[in-house]
């Protein structure tokens, strides 16, 4: 009998697997899982995720819905002889950040290119031939709002809390400010990062900008002196933005572990709201 061409090819990849194993399992190599037509696929948004919180995690607990991402991005690691094999365990901790960075330089990258989290471009060359890239994110253009530098994602992000608060937010200091002021420790050299003036706003409102700053998908917190010898304001970081300074990558994943975003790493003082990124919100 004669199969109709997609059962044909179903069938096909079943005796590949058969005989070589699937894609993920021993005897599985990326040629032959592409030969198959089945490789497998990268969540880009778990694995950025995964990124931020396991550096800063007490313990070994795995970011939930990442394992699988990450594991194939250490194989990769692995396979390259960047990464040892017994890190190859589905935490994306320093040691995988530190194997991911090193790889980000072979592409000749450097500084805020090659800080250890993954973007869109690295890691689809990093996939070439093994595994797919879902769920892309990036940082977009860099752009002017408020007369401050942010990228496009954060300008979307700050433009939607706005309209969430029902009044506008005045920026103090924007992204990419390397040398800036040397109390913001490095968090705004790169992108996703801003400083929210909270002049004329009640305590309930500094409060609601806060609430609406975290439900857009920003670590957000209010500020006041005795923290960073700042006058009162409002610290936002955009969530999974993959232009983040490691400073910024820290806080972020500080936030999920509920603290908040300082060096001595206090329970979060802000509002609670369930955690989301931008992407995860705009999907509800």
């Amino acid at each position: 009998m004669k199969l109709p061409p997609r059962a044909a090819g179903l069938m096909a990849v079943a005796v590949l697997a058969c005989l070589t194993g699937v894609p993920g399992m021993p005897g599985a190599s990326a040629a032959q899982a592409a030969e198959a037509g089945a490789l497998p696929s990268v969540d880009m948004e778990a694995t950025v995720k995964a990124a931020q919180i396991d550096p800063r995690r007490p313990d070994d607990t795995l970011t939930p819905g990442a394992k699988a991402s990450v594991l194939l991005v250490e194989r990769a690691l692995r396979d390259r002889r960047l990464l040892d094999a017994k890190w190859v365990d589905g935490y994306f901790g320093t040691t995988t950040i530190a194997a991911f960075a090193k790889f980000q330089r072979s592409l000749g990258r450097t500084g805020l290119a090659a800080s250890g989290l993954p973007d869109t471009a690295s890691l689809t060359r990093l996939g070439a031939g093994r595994f797919t890239v879902t769920h892309v994110i990036g940082p977009g253009a860099r752009v002017s709002t408020g007369g401050v530098v942010v990228d496009a994602r954060t300008r979307s992000m700050l433009a939607e809390a706005k309209r969430l608060l029902g009044r506008d937010l005045v920026l103090l200091q924007g992204s990419y400010n390397p040398g800036g002021d040397p109390t913001s420790a490095g968090t705004h050299d790169g992108g996703g990062v801003v400083d929210i003036s909270v002049k004329g706003m009640s305590s309930a409102t500094r409060t609601a900008a806060v609430r609406a700053l975290r439900r857009v998908g920003f670590a957000a917190w209010l500020r006041n002196p005795d923290q960073d010898d700042w006058p009162w304001h409002i610290h936002a970081a955009a969530i999974s933005d993959t232009d983040l300074s490691s400073r910024a990558q820290h806080q972020i994943g500080d936030y999920y572990l509920g603290l908040n975003g300082l060096a001595g790493r206090a329970p979060d003082d802000g509002p609670k709201v369930p955690i989301r990124t931008w992407e995860e919100y705009r999907r509800h």
